[in-house]
């Protein structure tokens, strides 16, 4: 295991060590700084999707500095290697989720939250709302990173491979992937199962290994991802929405000048609007694809049971983060004026 770890940690170094040679030409005569995007998902999703809109537009644009690439399916090193690559300058921008966020600053517990939000319209309204996003966005400069945009990354839902989840007692006992957040781990405990925090590239050997029961997350994880070739339950409990977040490095936004900036600024419209669009329809397809194709089975469980169960997170993040409270208080107007059908 040690040597493993050691193995992955010299992989990561020589992943930096060769990006930062490469990082300001792409070649003898091409002047143009390289600005690298990595992220997990495949070359088909959505997050991809976008970030190639946004590339060609910076491209367009810029493309007499610039050079914008994106490295799709962990090509650049795990979530966690990479949002560390992008902390150090080796590359400038990493879609990020917001367990991976909270490492860096507590103000991003609270969209990890489960049940946060009351509908699918009051977690778009809130998520474009400066006044909700800003605080936490900016929270990580002293870290050397900030939020630029936001992605959906739809409702997170129990998948399993032989239990049906139908309430919370269905998950006792079993070995639940989740992402690397306190905040979910504590979710997993009070709904009785047990967490196991793990990488996303991970999960798919380790549900075939049968070290995982099950895992969470939306629908394309398990199309894009395969997930439904092994766990053929998908229970929609609808625990969380919540965002992947796009993460640029605060050194080099901060030299940008004012016509860049405005330029990357309408590029991240780009980014938000394009994956937005392409999300739904990318949700129905997966949804279909695994129904008819994999085998899948999806449950609609009444959501209340897992509702009650964690009441008590939210009063308990808020009590350790007094600062989230007006925060907290603002995603409740939304939830009032876009209450669930």
């Amino acid at each position: 295991m040690k040597r493993r770890k050691f193995l992955s940690l010299m992989g990561s170094a020589a992943v930096a060590g060769s990006l930062l040679l490469t990082g300001c030409s792409g070649g003898d005569s091409d002047h143009r700084k390289i600005i690298r995007i990595g992220h997990v998902q495949s070359a088909n999703h959505p997050d991809h999707i976008a970030l190639t809109a946004f590339a060609d537009y910076i491209n367009e644009k810029l493309g007499d500095k610039y050079k914008v690439e994106v490295y799709p399916s962990e090509l650049l090193g795990s979530q966690t290697e990479m949002t560390q690559l992008t902390q150090t300058g080796a590359i400038d921008f990493v879609v990020a989720s917001n367990a991976i966020m909270e490492t860096f600053s507590s103000q991003y517990q609270i969209f990890n939250l489960p049940y946060l939000f009351s509908s699918e319209e009051a977690y778009h309204a809130a998520m474009d709302d400066p006044e909700v996003t800003d605080p936490i966005f900016l929270a990580t400069e002293k870290a050397g990173l900030v939020a630029v945009t936001w992605l959906d990354a739809g409702t997170r839902n129990f998948y399993t491979v032989k239990t049906p989840i139908n309430q919370p007692s269905d998950l006792k006992g079993l070995k639940i992937r989740v992402q690397q957040s306190p905040t979910n781990v504590e979710m997993m405990r009070l709904l009785g199962g047990t967490a196991t925090p793990m990488g996303f590239g991970d999960v798919y050997t380790a549900l075939q290994a049968g070290i995982l029961d099950g895992a969470e997350n939306n629908e394309l994880a398990l199309t894009d991802n395969g997930h439904g070739d092994i766990c053929k339950y998908y229970s929609y409990d609808m625990h969380q929405m919540v965002p992947d977040l796009v993460i640029a490095n605060y050194e080099f936004l901060s030299n940008l000048d004012s016509e860049e900036r405005a330029i990357f600024d309408e590029g991240f419209k780009i980014i938000n609007e394009t994956e937005r669009a392409a999300w739904a329809d990318a949700v129905a397809e997966a949804k279909d694809k695994a129904e008819n194709e994999m085998g899948v089975n999806f449950l609609y469980p009444d959501t209340a049971p897992f509702q009650e169960a964690m009441a008590p997170l939210h009063d308990e993040v808020l009590e350790a983060n007094p600062e989230l409270q007006p925060i907290y208080d603002r995603i409740q107007e939304y939830n009032a004026e876009y209450a669930a059908n």
